[in-house]
């Protein structure tokens, strides 16, 4: 740890109280470095055109950025001994560098590598910063991981509008006079954080070693529900521009609008369903989100036109939300290792999400991506008796 420029007392200091600032700081980063990770999806359809791939080829370019997510434990682990606050500080410029490089490269491998840089960079940010939100949220842990993922889906709300708008502007091969504003946020980054930790009260206790045994009974539950969901957030966001390119005959445009309506209700979805989470518990918060939005994905598929502004926002406020939940959850397991239980999290979430992708591509390649959004419609229903043994375990720790 620099202990130039952090107290000791800083260190080590419980916090009892939401610490609004500091929330809102790292909450801001967040929005910041995940608008830049949403160019990639609207310029899948413009990407495709030029290389001349398929379904499962171009949605598979998302799973390069994935791969980092397997390093995700091991900075998880450092930012639980020492404070990884640079990581969180720098990330934003790196992943604005590397996003908007895209347009500097013509081939798949090319471009499969620097997606697998800026996966690296988006690995550096994700790993401590939830952590570093916990301990500054105190005791209300479901709020402040509701304003940190709330951050981000509002930066993936705006990303496609924005890289789309570069686009017009100078053209993909100018994308790169968008990065300023990742690296101005990293300055502002280090003048606010340079003093927080990125890590929690160290405890006595609660070695790797020790942590283990919570790691094989909690993990294989969080499994479950993540791969049960995966295949409806990767429809609604990876595929959904190329859905309205495909099956409704849209423009990038109209494309990128859908995919920023969807990511905007995803902010709302995000704010409630932490908060929400913190009173009703994440079991029954969980339950409703698994229920409700399977069902508003059929109704986009089988509801005409008409009714798809609607739809999209009601999937928004319930496909996206359960991010918060499930990462506050973590949280709660895992008090005494947070950052290297989330990275766990990350590194599961993202490998089960690279799946995800395939699947779904391979799915649209067979049958068609209608058929695709149908079957990932129905997986989440799966997800349901996970969320009764969550509540079983839930009740279990509120009576010891």
């Amino acid at each position: 740890m620099d202990t130039q420029t952090i107290p000791p007392k800083a260190a080590v200091e419980e916090i009892t109280e939401f610490q609004t600032g500091e929330v809102a700081t790292v909450a801001g980063g967040h929005f910041v470095h995940d608008t830049y990770s949403a160019f990639l999806a609207p310029l899948l359809p413009m990407i495709r055109d030029r290389l001349g791939t398929g379904y499962a080829a171009t949605g598979s370019l998302v799973i390069f950025m994935q791969i980092p997510s397997l390093l995700n434990p091991f900075i998880g682990y450092l930012a639980d001994k020492i404070s990884l606050r640079y990581f969180v500080i720098l990330a934003p410029g790196l992943t604005a560098t590397l996003m908007t490089s895209l347009g500097f490269v013509s081939s798949y491998v090319a471009l499969a590598l620097l997606l697998f840089a800026a996966g690296i960079s988006i690995a550096m940010f994700h790993a401590p910063a939830p952590a570093m939100i916990a301990r500054v949220s105190g005791p209300r842990v479901g709020k402040g991981m509701s304003v940190f993922m709330a951050a981000g889906e509002l930066g993936r709300t705006l990303g496609p509008v924005i890289v789309v708008a570069g686009v017009g502007w100078f053209g993909l091969d100018g994308l790169w006079r968008l990065a300023f504003v990742g690296w101005g946020t990293s300055v502002i980054l280090y003048f606010r954080l340079r003093k927080v930790p990125a890590r929690i009260k160290k405890k006595d206790g609660a070695t790797l070693r020790e942590m283990w045994p919570q790691v094989r009974r909690v993990f294989p539950l969080l499994t479950w529900l993540m791969v049960s969901r995966v295949m409806m957030p990767v429809a609604l966001t990876t595929y959904l521009p190329i859905f309205i390119s495909d099956e409704m005959e849209g423009s990038l445009w109209l494309a990128a609008s859908a995919l920023t309506i969807l990511e905007g209700a995803g902010v709302a979805g995000a704010l409630l369903a932490g908060s929400y989470s913190d009173r009703l518990g994440r079991a029954r918060t969980l339950l409703i989100l698994f229920i409700i939005s399977p069902l508003l994905l059929l109704l986009f598929l089988w509801g005409g036109e008409q009714f798809a502004l609607p739809l999209l926002i009601a999937l928004g406020l319930t496909s996206l939300a359960p991010g918060p939940v499930l990462l506050a959850t973590v949280q709660d397991e895992f008090p005494d290792n947070r950052a290297l239980a989330n990275g766990i999290y990350l590194a599961l979430s993202f490998m089960i999400r690279a799946g995800g992708i395939w699947v779904v591509g391979w799915l649209a390649d067979q049958y068609g991506l209608s058929q695709a959004y149908t079957l990932a419609a129905a997986a989440t229903f799966l997800a349901i008796p996970a969320t009764y043994i969550l509540h079983k375990r839930e009740e279990a720790t509120a009576v010891a």
